[in-house]
């Protein structure tokens, strides 16, 4: 798998969205992500590219930047969620993806909501992390934001962006001590979006409603969530998944809201065996080992007994016995203090 995988681009109406293709799995999964994005500096960010080739282990992984941020074309006018849903389906045509299943974290979620509702025979199975169907409070809705809450995590935004501290602090705050995460964070910042554009962005997330179809999609689906989630209320997750068919629901514990941080191994085994069926064991940094120390018996009283110079000269005898039987069985010295050595070896 190439470090950096080749950009490419697929024309939505007459907006270029940005993609790329990964893995070589038997099954077509597509990762539409939220917040911002930016799909050749998420190779640079060791959090987000393990996370992602993670997912192309076992899929033909197909990610892309939504449009107004990342590689993909800025907008003039915010986008109905029917523009940005089809977004997908042209990313989709241009991959070569007849089928596929859909992974929308945050604000990809409502896009792949109404993806799978709109077109069932090209959607094999849906994966929501993260995410919501509506975001903001209404009188039918109690459990979403207040729009004072809102108003001030925008000023906030604009204020900081480009700085890493929204990424780190409210997105990732298992990370928000780590000064290289919130460096790295603050270029990925720059290099996704304005300070004008991501506050545009958080807009449109702001007035999206995908709660109309909830009930439409048929699709075998996942909702996975956070308990602690900082960015999107559990509440929204729980509400979304009692309305899809048959959707199953995992509640992780954590207060990180991007997937890529924390217990990503939960996250990702989740939607492994979601999709697959069978879950990757984590990689142990376990070994089957056997250590060896050794002790000359009563060597106080047969150094007494020889005297300094004879017992040197035992002692030497002895480490060199020692040593040539280490090196003959591939052994590792470890310590040797006094007459005693500590040695190990590979297996039993």
């Amino acid at each position: 798998m190439p470090d950096t995988p080749t950009t490419k681009y697929a024309k939505s109406g007459d907006v270029h969205i940005a993609y790329q293709v990964v893995g070589d799995g038997p099954n077509d999964l597509v990762f539409v992500p939220g917040w911002v994005s930016h799909v050749e500096y998420a190779w640079e960010d060791p959090f987000f590219a393990h996370f992602l080739r993670r997912l192309a282990s076992f899929s033909r992984l197909i990610l892309l930047d939504r449009r107004g941020t990342g590689l993909s074309d800025r907008v003039a006018d915010l986008p109905t969620l029917e523009q940005r849903m089809d977004d997908v389906r042209a990313v989709m045509d241009a991959a070569g993806s007849e089928r596929a299943a859909l992974f929308g974290v945050s604000e990809g979620g409502p896009m792949c909501l109404v993806f799978a509702a709109t077109y069932p025979q090209r959607t094999s199975a849906l994966a929501l992390y993260g995410t919501f169907a509506r975001l903001a409070r209404a009188p039918d809705y109690p459990i979403g934001a207040p729009s004072d809450a809102t108003e001030r995590f925008l000023e906030r935004v604009e204020a900081e962006w480009g700085t890493g501290s929204i990424s780190a602090e409210l997105f990732a705050p298992g990370h928000a001590s780590d000064a290289s995460f919130r460096q790295s964070w603050a270029r990925f910042e720059r290099y996704a979006v304005s300070p004008s554009g991501i506050r545009a962005l958080i807009r449109m997330a702001a007035d999206t409603d995908a709660r109309s179809v909830l009930s439409v999609i048929r699709a075998p689906t996942l909702v996975i969530h956070r308990q602690g989630d900082l960015m999107n209320r559990v509440t929204c997750a729980r509400y979304m998944a009692e309305r899809i068919h048959g959707a199953r629901y995992v509640e992780l514990p954590g207060n990180d809201h991007f997937p890529w941080v924390g217990d990503t191994e939960a996250v990702l085994g989740e939607v492994e065996e979601f999709l697959t069926g069978v879950r990757q064991e984590p990689e142990s940094d376990r070994v089957l080992a056997t250590v060896m120390f050794t002790d000359i018996v009563r060597a106080t009283e047969t150094a007494a007994t020889l005297g300094d110079t004879r017992w040197r000269a035992l002692l030497q005898s002895h480490h060199a016995l020692v040593r040539e039987q280490l090196a003959r069985f591939r052994g590792r010295e470890i310590d040797t203090a006094g007459d005693g050595f500590l040695a190990s070896f590979d297996g039993p």
